[in-house]
């Protein structure tokens, strides 16, 4: 041991004679303590700290073969050395297969007894050297893993408000919709986590609910901020928006499951949607979790010609299109969160706020414990 600390052994035998040998053959180079039995040594061990235990086989009470598990649970790193007469040899081998790291044969030999111990403490230097490496990788992952979190959430913050800004100059293009995006991202972490979608798939239904009118870059302004009723060819058009969407997407691994959303939020239950006409489950999770939320938020808006719907009635607009544009499980899971949930949502979004604060303070809210009536 370095320094003036020496190694501490805990000598066990029912025979007092034997315990004062080895304990004045080993006492000038190591720390010895004698016990007189197996559940003594027990108690020894419960409120010390040995490197060695030398333990008889052969005990009134518990065998030392019956010690060495309950040793190695009291004190995993404790090695353990059992003595053995030459009538129990075979029982020195079965303490080899319960854990004990080597055996001293009786009568003693004073190099034998040395060489043993030496070997059965350079044992234990070694199981601490490995444990003490252990821990150190251990701390060194768990470091490591907390810097690549913080990395990770700080990537994700630059995206989110670089995509932010993205749709708030998209919002430009259409003043009737401003914040619509904001309140739709909320409404729908709100229904899913209500649902009970993961963490991965609320994370694509968070992006895309941002992102699911990107496809109407490709839209003209003058087809998309006309005043008038459009023409069919207009409006052949304008449902182009969520295949143009899915397109400027492509490619982009962390919007796979938002591009979803983009390119199927206007797809029905019934398969009467656009572009592709799927139905039922054939419609990405996320996506009809959006197009219960994004109807809400048309419904219950306020737009120059008309002021927007109470809750009661675009919860009755929901469950009359239930079945027919809406999965009937969105609608039923956005029955069961309260009234006051979607209240306070709406009221928060109406606050003058930084918008990358606040969207992520709201999106943390809800992750804790997230066209009937669109014309486009």
């Amino acid at each position: 041991m370095p320094g003036d600390v020496r190694s501490r052994i805990l000598i066990v035998d029912d025979e007092l004679e034997i315990t004062e040998i080895l304990s004045d053959l080993l006492s000038d180079v190591y720390d010895c303590r004698t016990s007189g039995s197996a559940e003594a040594a027990l108690e020894l061990l419960r409120s010390n700290d040995f490197e060695l235990v030398i333990s008889d086989i052969t005990m009134p009470g518990m065998s030392g073969l019956e010690l060495i598990p309950h040793a190695k649970e009291i004190a995993p790193n404790t090695v353990v050395v059992m003595i053995s007469g030459m009538q129990t040899v075979e029982s020195a081998i079965d303490a080899l297969r319960l854990g004990a790291f080597d055996y001293l044969m009786k009568p003693f030999d004073l190099r034998q007894v040395e060489a043993v111990v030496k070997r059965a403490l350079d044992y234990h230097e070694l199981i601490v050297a490995k444990k003490r490496y252990e821990n150190q990788l251990e701390e060194l992952v768990e470091q490591r893993t907390a810097e690549l979190d913080r990395a990770l959430d700080s990537l994700e913050d630059a995206y989110r408000s670089t995509l932010r800004a993205l749709t708030a100059a998209l919002e430009t293009r259409d003043s009737e919709t401003h914040g619509h995006s904001e309140r739709v991202v909320t409404y729908s972490l709100r229904l899913g986590r209500e649902y009970g979608l993961d963490s991965s798939e609320m994370k694509a239904l968070e992006f895309g609910s941002l992102l699911h009118d990107i496809g109407k870059i490709g839209v003209p302004d003058s087809i998309l901020r006309k005043p008038a009723k459009l023409t069919d060819d207009e409006w052949v058009r304008m449902r182009e928006h969520p295949m143009h969407g899915q397109q400027i997407l492509r490619g982009i691994e962390f919007l796979e499951g938002a591009a979803r959303v983009v390119s199927q939020h206007h797809e029905k239950w019934d398969g009467s949607g656009y572009p592709l006409g799927l139905t039922k489950t054939e419609i990405d999770v996320c996506a009809r979790i959006f197009s219960v939320a994004d109807a809400f938020d048309a419904m219950t808006s306020d737009r120059v010609y008309r002021l927007g719907k109470s809750y009661e009635a675009a919860l009755q607009e929901l469950d009359d299109w239930a079945g027919r544009q809406f999965d009937p499980k969105v609608v039923e899971a956005f029955r069961r969160v309260p009234k006051e949930d979607w209240e306070e949502l709406h009221r928060q979004s109406l606050l003058p706020k930084d918008a990358d604060f606040e969207v992520n303070r709201m999106i943390k809210m809800l992750e804790s414990p997230v066209d009937v009536l669109v014309s486009s």
